[in-house]
């Protein structure tokens, strides 16, 4: 039996969770225990985001729970509203109202960056195992990397991007997959191992090392180990035909030339990696992240041992980040863990209060732009206030 087929409680892969909690449900602010007026207006400025000739995002889908219940679930805008770019008038080329694609809560969107908390579980899963060891090097179980193996770059290193790897290598230039993974193989750090540097080469050599130790692929780690588990049915790697549309790709935006994009990986080296990639390549729903973020502040839901969850959210975080203002807004500074997407996904986990925030939005549609955060730490100070404003009491932990 593959390492990964069985997990820490002798469960086979395909088997449920023994210790699931009960999935998220719909409910109102008042029986999560929350502060209701925050809610509807983060409900009401989500929507707002989506107007205008030159909104924030073309469409959106905010998630807010405590507990067992969903308080929020707003849809807002379009999965799909343009056909492409128009680099000379700088603006978007919008369809007809007919042609159009609304919104829903059940779209499913392109997570980016929010795949490597997925790789971030199920190495911690074979962490669980006594597979992996944080503190060893990563040549021990994948001598090819060669690079990292003269710096004695760790596993904990790539988690916690401290493995001084620069942000990226342009692997979509060069001409095939084997070469590809011969240039990730063989890059070493741009800096000493031990600052933090915030890299997708880190989660992708993290991959390597996960498919050596296993035999398996990632997509089959992450489906077998997490989503199945979980009952994550809308959660998996492209391609997914009915997610929103991203972007118009191409040059000198873009790092190729692609076209308008919609239910394959936005990312430029994951898509050259086939699609399958530890930093990106998932897509999934709000629901299903509720589903995620519901388990993780559960105690980990069976996937996980709940001293794995505290190993992953207590600061510094391992794969989480911990108390980021930057986009938990007001929810930062007690040990909110979470993490963001480029096309304009994000989540936060507040264990204090047992509470989550997801907010899921196409901002690369039609072309990506500098970033704006505001609204996501808008939404996450809305949950913040909400819990700040409620009665004294808690929902029910199942």
């Amino acid at each position: 039996m593959a390492a990964d087929e069985r997990g820490a409680h002798g469960r086979g892969a395909g088997d449920e969770p023994l210790t699931a909690p009960r999935d998220p449900r719909p409910g109102t602010p008042e029986s999560a225990g929350l502060d209701p007026a925050p809610l509807r207006r983060l409900a009401r400025d989500v929507r707002d985001l989506t107007r205008g000739e030159r909104p924030w995002c073309a469409g959106a889908v905010v998630l807010a729970g405590r507990g067992p219940v969903i308080a929020v679930e707003e849809a807002a805008g379009w999965a799909v509203r343009y056909a492409a770019y128009d680099e000379e008038a700088d603006a978007g080329v919008e369809l007809p109202p007919e042609r159009r694609v609304p919104m829903t809560v059940g779209t499913p969107f392109d997570l980016a960056s929010l795949t490597k908390l997925f790789t971030t579980v199920v190495a911690v899963r074979q962490l669980e195992r006594g597979a992996l060891a944080l503190d060893a090097p990563v040549a021990r179980y994948a001598p090819e990397l060669t690079g990292a193996a003269r710096h004695g770059v760790t596993v904990r290193q790539l988690l916690t991007h401290t493995s001084g790897l620069r942000p990226e290598l342009p692997l979509y230039d060069l001409p095939d997959v084997p070469a590809r993974w011969r240039a990730l193989c063989e890059e070493a750090p741009a800096h000493e191992p031990g600052a933090y540097l915030y890299s997708d080469l880190n989660l992708l050599l993290l991959q390597r090392v996960l498919e050596r130790v296993t035999g398996r692929p990632l997509d089959a780690l992450v489906r077998d180990g997490v989503t199945r588990p979980l009952g994550m049915t809308a959660t998996g790697f492209g391609p997914c035909p009915g997610a929103a549309a991203t972007e118009d790709q191409r040059r000198p935006w873009g790092k190729a030339d692609r076209g308008l994009l919609r239910g394959v990986v936005h990312d430029e080296n994951a898509w050259a990696l086939g699609g399958v990639a530890g930093h990106a390549g998932l897509f999934s729903t709000a629901r299903d992240l509720a589903v995620f973020c519901r388990a993780l502040l559960a105690g980990g839901g069976g996937v996980l041992a709940p001293s794995s969850v505290e190993l992953m959210l207590a600061p510094p975080g391992l794969g989480f980040g911990v108390d980021q203002g930057w986009f938990m807004g007001e929810l930062a500074g007690a040990g909110a863990a979470g993490h963001t997407g480029f096309t304009g996904t994000s989540l936060v986990l507040d264990p204090a209060s047992g509470s989550y925030l997801v907010l899921l939005a196409t901002t690369v549609h039609p072309r990506r732009r500098p970033p704006d955060n505001g609204p996501r730490r808008a939404a996450a100070t809305a949950l913040a206030t909400s819990l700040a404003g409620a009665p004294q009491t808690r929902p029910s932990p199942n």
